[in-house]
């Protein structure tokens, strides 16, 4: 159910999602800039890490 919650974030607010996957890592960091630079690769990101972990 955790991970359901995750990815739903991941959709509406990328950088959440990854935050809640791995906190104020890399990562997030990562996600920021992905999301600021296009909402679509921010949420292929963060898709990709919470699937990864």
């Amino acid at each position: 159910m955790g991970d359901l919650i995750r990815i739903l974030f991941a959709i509406f607010l990328p950088p959440v999602g990854v935050f809640l996957q791995v906190g104020f890592g890399t990562d997030f960091w990562i996600n920021i800039l992905l999301t600021l630079l296009g909402y679509i690769p921010g949420v292929v990101h963060a898709v990709w890490v919470i699937a990864r972990k």
